[in-house]
């Protein structure tokens, strides 16, 4: 049953138990609908309650309906609202604890409402490029005011029902419960209390005016218009809370349920709904069940204090479980912990952090220059210099002094976690936590799972990411992992447009405008271009057929190494971050050229992006066929968590969807016949071009 239908002497109660947030699938609605019809049918009972199960009243819509033909079946949300609001019966919603989007619309809809404390109350439907579809733009701003309704609805936060219950005038709660512990007796008394009171009270005809009018409305859409400029669903939002207060309720519902379907058609929220689903499934491993046993976390040990080793040990101070730095020498360590301090007291300063809590914090932390003092961690994460014969000496002491059971992981973004596992007898406790810098700020971590890697342990890293807040998409052992195997095709192809007649500004502004956060150039000045460089040292060696533009070599030899040496592709001014473009690497770029017999040619910003975008598609298509990630979806949340790809275009696998996948093929045997480019890198993946001859997309 998802709606359970009971009655306590004159009042029935209906409550909605389809955990885990009482979503209002269509089983609940149904069972709404027949619980009012046995309350009104039963002259015993004088009114009628309705309130969650669990931990929620409702979270809303049921996600696993989402783009379901049960979603449309009758009774829809409108329906149950619009019996609910001809019940000849007083009819109460008992709220508490989660009550958002549908599940507050639906709260609305009923004569009365009583609520806990405590209990967080939202109209979250802007996140998914939605604005609420079942009359909360009009019945919210007549029950706590224009102004206040726009704003929760524009940001789509929540709010707390004691706050909300606070401002003198509100209307949406009739009563507040002393305590969640006493809500149910209370709105069953409340309930007796109005079950002869008539005509009974909606929230329709409510008035609703804002004394401003239009005037409000126009500087509501210019504040909305700066904030959320790649997105359409905050100005409709706008459109909607503005026919509530010009238009007859059934005429403002109608343009609510128009706004509402155009939205849902938009390419930004089928972005958003993506990044939705696909964020809940990364955390699903296909063999590794749900109820896999984990393995305690109660101790850290970090390896290195560096920028990494410290970011990486803020996260788990954050989540109260203590740490201890292992460094070589105590200078280092002095550095790191002042390093972590300053990190904390910028937030003090800035009110993002109490006192009292930065303080608690570094008392959890630990510092150490013996092996030794790991030997109670549970989780030992090593995070020092990206080279296989360092590694090799770290996990050789782990193997020696870390307890039985302990998981041993490497922090590496490109080595062979296999390689690194077979350091130690104990390659079923060894897992690869690829953090993202600074690791501290940034949500994504990448799960390298080796072939030995033990489901156990995957399962303790997932629960344990999920507690310090990241999050984390398991990759298989390849160059580079998901992510940087795939930013290596970007970046070579950014090369190639130097070659061929770009400037790195014009290509960072290109990509830029498309929607990433920054463009390859300015990215590669912030994480050192030397870095590459030392990447396609070692490719020579491996893959001595690689083909690259010698400009980022020539920049490197140089000693042009990005932000920390003041110059990159770009020069700062010191102690500033802003990228001045620089004549000498222009110089550099156009002598190379001549070196080279290349003719420069006028690029597009189109064919810019497509090259760039389409290159981490096509490496993405042979990551999936590999196996190397399980899902398409866990590739886009990679690029959206990790890499800057901009959100509103729902990640590399799925703009490559939207765009077509013919499409995308057809544009890539284009730069298949450019002479300067590399034509195998333009070899369609055999799951691109199958996808593509059959005309389906990525899942």
């Amino acid at each position: 049953m998802t709606a359970e239908y009971q009655v306590h002497g004159d009042v029935a109660v209906i409550t909605l138990n389809n955990p885990p947030v009482n979503g209002l699938g269509l089983a609940t609605r149904r069972g709404i609908v027949e619980g009012l019809d046995r309350a009104q049918a039963d002259a015993a009972v004088k009114a009628i309650v309705i309130t969650g199960a669990g931990g929620a009243f409702s979270g809303g819509a049921d996600i696993k309906e989402f783009g379901t033909d049960k979603s449309l079946q009758e009774p829809n949300l409108h329906s149950v609202i619009s019996a609910i609001e001809h019940c000849e019966k007083p009819v109460v919603a008992a709220i508490h604890t989660v009550c958002m989007g549908g599940g507050l619309e639906l709260a609305l809809g009923c004569h009365y409402r009583v609520a806990a404390p405590g209990c967080s109350v939202a109209l979250p439907e802007v996140k998914l490029g939605l604005l609420p579809g079942a009359g909360g733009t009009q019945r919210l701003p007549r029950v706590v005011g224009v102004e206040a309704a726009l704003n929760m609805i524009v940001s789509g936060e929540a709010v707390k029902s004691e706050f909300i219950g606070a401002v003198p005038g509100q209307k949406l709660f009739d009563k507040m419960a002393a305590s969640p512990e006493s809500l149910a007796e209370e709105a069953l008394a409340f309930a007796r209390s109005v079950a002869d009171a008539r005509p009974l009270p909606l929230v329709r005809n409510l008035p609703c005016k804002h004394p401003e009018g239009d005037a409000y409305f126009q500087f509501a859409r210019n504040m909305v218009k700066g904030m959320a400029r790649n997105f359409p669903a905050p100005a409709k939002c706008v459109d909607a809370v503005e026919a509530a207060t010009k238009k007859k309720f059934a005429e403002g519902l109608a343009t609510e349920r128009e706004l509402f379907i155009n939205l849902m058609w938009t390419p930004e929220s089928r972005a958003l709904r993506h990044l939705f689903f696909a964020e809940r499934a990364a955390s699903k491993i296909p063999d590794v069940p749900s109820d896999t046993p984990k393995r305690d976390i109660k101790k850290v040990g970090v390896i290195g204090a560096g920028t990494m080793g410290g970011g990486i040990s803020m996260n788990f101070l954050n989540a109260g479980i203590p740490v201890t730095i292992l460094e070589t020498k105590q200078e280092a360590l002095d550095r790191g912990i002042a390093t972590i301090q300053k990190n904390y007291e910028a937030q003090v300063k800035k009110g993002k952090l109490k006192e009292d809590k930065y303080q608690q914090r570094m008392a959890l932390l630990s510092t150490t220059l013996s092996y030794d003092d790991l030997k109670d961690c549970d989780l030992i994460i090593e995070a020092v210099f990206e080279e296989l014969g360092v590694k090799e000496t770290v996990f050789k002491q782990l193997d020696k002094v870390a307890k039985p059971g302990a998981i041993l992981a490497s922090n590496t973004s490109t080595l062979d976690v296999d390689k690194i596992a077979a350091f130690t007898q104990r390659p079923q406790d060894v897992v690869g936590m690829h953090f993202f810098s600074p690791a501290n700020v940034m949500r994504l971590l990448e799960v390298v799972r080796g072939k030995h890697t033990a489901k156990d342990v995957l399962a303790t890293v997932m629960a344990i990411a999920k507690k310090i807040k990241k999050t984390a998409v398991v990759s298989g052992v390849c160059d580079g992992f998901i992510g940087n195997r795939m930013i290596e095709r970007y970046s070579q192809q950014a090369g190639f447009l130097l070659d061929e007649g770009c400037t790195p500004s014009q290509v960072d502004k290109a990509i830029e405008k498309f929607g990433f956060a920054m463009g390859p150039f300015r990215m590669g000045d912030l994480a050192g271009n030397d870095i590459g460089w030392a990447i396609r040292k070692r490719r020579a060696v491996e893959q001595p057929d690689m083909k690259y533009s010698k400009t980022a070599d020539l920049l490197c030899e140089k000693g042009r190494f990005g932000q920390k040496t003041g110059k990159g592709w770009y020069d700062y001014a010191p102690r500033k971050r802003d990228a001045i473009p620089s004549q000498e690497v222009l110089d550099m770029i156009e002598q190379h050229r001549k070196d080279a017999g290349i003719a420069p040619r006028k690029v597009s910003d189109e064919e810019i992006v497509q090259r760039l975008v389409y290159s981490l598609v096509n490496e993405g298509a042979k990551i999936l066929e590999e196996g190397i990630a399980s899902k398409s979806g866990d590739i886009d949340m990679v690029y959206l968590t990790g890499y800057g790809f901009p959100i509103h275009r729902g990640g590399p696998m799925h703009y490559a969807s939207e765009v077509g996948l013919f499409n995308v093929v057809q544009a890539m045997q284009r730069f298949a016949r450019n002479p300067l480019d590399d034509a195998r890198a333009w070899q369609p993946a055999p799951l691109l071009a199958q996808l593509a001859a059959e005309g389906k997309a990525f899942a």
